[in-house]
């Protein structure tokens, strides 16, 4: 992996809790895609419209509910590969040390948060270690997620939200799983960047849905 990568950076704004600039940052990702990753760029195209018109609660609100509250999904790549199995921990001292090592700040967020993880790509100096890490941990978890934006995997978990807090929050229909795009885009430029063969596996469900699964079964559901 000789070529540069500084793009992740600019890539990781995309995932972060939309602040008043956040339809600009979508925007300065959408023009360095549609130069360098054309393709790329038109599967992030409609994430991009929806967010220049959208005003900022209604950005919040569907990153609330694709990340957080009744999430779909996690952007924390340990507890989507591994859920809270020790293999999470492990992987966190591994990237916290790798964090510490170039100083890159990880805020309130955990060493695995897909932003800090992104952020962390270009300043690693071991290109080995940064090609283990976007085919062991990235691009896997990169499925696994949007996998989970799926009318099935979504549909399993709402079933347990109800089950467990006796409701479930309303969501806007029809952008509910807009933020699929942009993980759609991040593995396409990861595919293209290390040239790695697509998975194929059969099962692609995180461990973020299968614990919410075996509770469900668990409850007797």
């Amino acid at each position: 992996m000789k070529k540069s990568i500084k793009h992740y950076s600019l890539i990781a704004n995309l995932f972060e809790y939309p602040g008043e600039d956040f339809a600009e940052r979508v925007e300065e990702v959408q023009e360095t895609l549609d130069v360098h990753y054309p393709e790329a760029g038109r599967l992030l195209s409609p994430f991009t419209d929806y967010m220049s018109r959208a005003d900022l609660v209604k950005q919040q609100e569907l990153f609330i509910r694709s990340f957080d509250v009744q999430a779909v999904t996690t952007l924390d790549l340990g507890y989507v590969m591994f859920g809270d199995d020790y293999k999470r921990g492990e992987m966190l001292v591994n990237l916290n040390r790798e964090h510490r090592e170039v100083q890159n700040e990880c805020g309130v967020e955990l060493s695995d948060h897909l932003p800090n993880v992104l952020r962390l790509l270009p300043k690693m100096k071991d290109h080995f270690i940064v090609e283990e890490l976007v085919k062991k941990i990235i691009a896997p978890s990169m499925r696994k997620m949007i996998r989970g934006f799926e009318p099935d995997q979504i549909d399993l978990k709402d079933k347990f939200y109800k089950k467990k807090h006796k409701t479930v929050i309303d969501r806007p229909d029809e952008h509910y799983t807009i933020y699929q795009k942009t993980l759609e885009v991040l593995l396409w430029v990861l595919k293209h960047d290390f040239d790695f063969e697509e998975s194929v596996e059969k099962e692609e469900t995180s461990d973020f849905l299968k614990n919410i699964v075996t509770e469900v079964k668990l409850e007797g559901t």
